[in-house]
């Protein structure tokens, strides 16, 4: 049994609840974070020092940060479709999972979510907005023609790769914001959503982390 610790709105922890579910394993999910609270605690901290989520405890292992923690499960729980043995192979799907997570992420996550979810609408610089938007349909338009050659990243078979890539779409997808044409990302993103552990871990509202005016 897996213990994982964070929030379902949290994005790490739907990577990681994403990745736990298509290999099959049996876990326990905690909620930890923001309105949960919990991550301040010296013994979520003894866990993760920076006190955030999410964490993971399987057996004798401990560990933090979502994509480490993704690589450490297809290691240890996936077959060589999800995770491959070949380091050639797997080199190759790596630097897609690497520029999402530091590309492609902190373009949506940082300069499009924040401001259009998490902040006073009032206090956001559009203009930024809208400059974010134009460098994501550059990053986009990458993206497309890699999938060009799918159905997955690794060709018929859903990777360790596409849980870091798939598993921030459902945000851009439904995030208001200028999209170009990407007629591949499209057709990836809703193989996805057919996808059940998709539909379950990630495809999840963040109506909870939109910002509202206090009382």
């Amino acid at each position: 049994m897996i213990e994982i610790f964070g929030r379902a709105t949290s994005s790490n922890v739907q990577l990681v609840m994403w990745a736990v579910a298509e290999l099959g394993l049996e876990y326990e999910r905690h909620d930890i974070g923001l309105e949960y609270g919990g991550n301040d605690t010296p013994e979520y901290l003894a866990m993760n020092p920076n006190g955030l989520v999410p964490v993971i405890r399987d057996s004798d292992v401990t560990m933090w940060e979502s994509a480490a923690i993704l690589r450490y499960l297809g290691a240890r729980y996936g077959d060589a479709a999800f995770y491959p043995a070949d380091p050639v192979e797997r080199a190759r799907l790596d630097m897609w999972a690497e520029w999402i997570k530091s590309t492609f992420a902190n373009v949506l996550q940082q300069q499009l979510f924040w401001p259009l979810v998490r902040r006073d609408p009032d206090t956001v610089d559009f203009d930024a907005v809208r400059q974010a938007a134009d460098r994501m349909g550059q990053l986009v338009g990458l993206l497309d023609a890699r999938l060009g050659n799918g159905p997955y990243l690794g060709g018929e078979n859903l990777t360790f790769a596409d849980i870091m890539v798939g598993h921030l779409l459902y945000r851009y997808d439904t995030l208001e914001f200028a999209k170009p044409s990407a007629p591949n990302l499209w057709d990836y993103y809703q193989r996805l959503c057919q996808r059940p552990a998709y539909a379950k871990h990630v495809m999840v509202s963040y109506e909870p982390l939109r910002w509202s005016a206090p009382d």
